[in-house]
């Protein structure tokens, strides 16, 4: 029935010479939406993380330890030569006994020269009124084989507590001697009575004792 009607208005229009209405279609807004495209984006190397240890340092060179030396008695000087050509020993080796001793020389021969050395020694001890000089043969260069001390004689005294030998090459025992050896020393101090007081350390390996010439 619609359709009818309305075919009927379009020709009754027509006949009035009224142009029919044209129907203006919408026109259809293309609306452009930019949507953002994600770049993909440069992920940073991951960063390098250096620890730096006490390790990784330069090693610092390390001094070596200090080096200590230690000097007790037996360190020091036990003998020196004087400008006379006489040795004085160090008092150390008295112990507190004997102090101011010297020999006359540091090597002593049977058969060649020289064949004598001369001891002199002062007693610190007021009670000393009277001295011996004890001696024994070492091998020598070894020194593995010391024999036994040996009585070298009485010293000689002057009252004041100065005492004086003269020890010579001969006066080694024969069973001891050797063709090169050690000879080492002692001084005794002794009493009034003829008893030791006390005595010298063992003033060793300073004299060489040979039987020819050195």
């Amino acid at each position: 029935m619609k359709k009818i009607l309305l075919i009927s208005l379009v020709f009754v229009l027509a006949a009035c010479g009224v142009a029919p209405v044209q129907q203006v279609q919408p026109t259809a807004v293309i609306a452009t939406v930019l949507v953002p495209v994600n770049q993909p984006t440069e992920v940073p190397p991951t960063a390098q993380v250096i620890v730096v240890t006490a390790t990784s340092e330069p090693a610092t060179p390390v001094p070596p330890p200090a080096q200590v030396i230690v000097v007790t008695a037996t360190n020091a000087p036990v003998a020196n030569v004087t400008s006379g050509g006489s040795i004085t020993l160090d008092d150390i080796l008295g112990r507190g006994v004997f102090s101011n001793m010297t020999m006359s020389g540091d090597t002593l021969t049977l058969r060649c020269t020289p064949r004598e050395i001369t001891f002199t020694a002062k007693a610190n001890l007021p009670e000393i009124v009277d001295a011996l000089l004890y001696y024994r043969i070492v091998d020598n260069p070894v020194g593995l084989y010391p024999s036994e001390w040996q009585n070298g004689g009485k010293m000689t005294g002057d009252g004041n507590g100065n005492f004086t030998i003269v020890f010579g090459g001969d006066d080694v025992n024969e069973n001891l001697r050797l063709d090169k050896a050690w000879l080492d020393i002692q001084f005794i101090g002794l009493n009034k009575g003829g008893a030791a007081v006390d005595r010298t350390e063992k003033i060793e390996k300073l004299i060489t004792y040979l039987k020819d010439c050195p």
